[in-house]
């Protein structure tokens, strides 16, 4: 997706906070971040993390700078295999007007060697929120992959997939109602731009968003998934 029609387009859907978060990279991020400038979005610099167990999690900061050092942390531990275009398909890196800048040669659908709960350290360490993505989906889900939530990883909030409704999750998962939820609002098109989720916080930060959707200090959440 190119920058500017990201911001354009979550302005026209009045959301005016996202996180950029492509899987195992940060490259793009600056260049959405720029392109927000002068616009009412905040972008919080975010990354979808394949750890060793094949599990999504969604790792987000408040600053480029704090995901810049998770990142070149991680990185070491990140397949030295190199992207078949052909097979794969591209993998840019643009500027904040969407003009091409180079090309992704590591391929970055593969498992990184850490594991989640070293994952979860080194969010945390950095001031970070990582939230397991998907947890009920067959692919790259907690559940079907671990089978339970890991009681050794200070885990708060879980993500579920926008296929099922928090009731329901609830239903199928039971151990999932000592956790915060959120809706899973991942957009790989323009059109999946849909703003599932709404908090009522003081400021667009990691730590007022984990609030949240935990119900503390007066912070609210609230589920805006037709389905729900």
């Amino acid at each position: 997706m190119i920058p500017p029609l990201i911001i354009q387009t979550a302005e026209s859907r009045d959301i005016n906070l996202i996180a950029i978060s492509d899987h195992n990279a940060i490259a793009n991020i600056a260049a959405v971040m720029q392109a927000a400038r002068g616009s009412s979005v905040t972008v919080l610099p975010a990354i979808e993390l394949q750890t060793r167990e094949e599990i999504h999690s969604l790792c987000i900061f408040d600053t480029l700078d704090q995901i810049e050092v998770f990142f070149n942390q991680i990185l070491p531990f990140m397949p030295a295999i190199q992207n078949n275009v052909d097979f794969f398909g591209e993998q840019f890196v643009v500027d904040q007007t969407g003009d091409f800048v180079r090309r992704e040669e590591r391929l970055l659908i593969s498992s990184c060697a850490l594991s989640l709960k070293e994952a979860w350290q080194l969010v945390e360490e950095n001031q970070g929120l990582l939230i397991p993505a998907h947890v009920n989906r067959s692919a790259f889900g907690l559940f079907p992959i671990l089978g339970f939530i890991p009681q050794d990883i200070e885990l708060e909030i879980l993500e579920i997939s926008r296929h099922i409704t928090p009731a329901q999750a609830l239903l199928d998962y039971p151990q999932l109602a000592d956790y915060g939820l959120i809706q899973s609002g991942d957009a790989h098109f323009l059109d999946d731009i849909l703003g599932w989720n709404e908090f009522l916080i003081e400021q667009p930060t990691v730590n007022e968003i984990r609030k949240a959707l935990l119900g503390k200090s007066g912070r609210k959440y609230r589920n805006l998934s037709v389905n729900s």
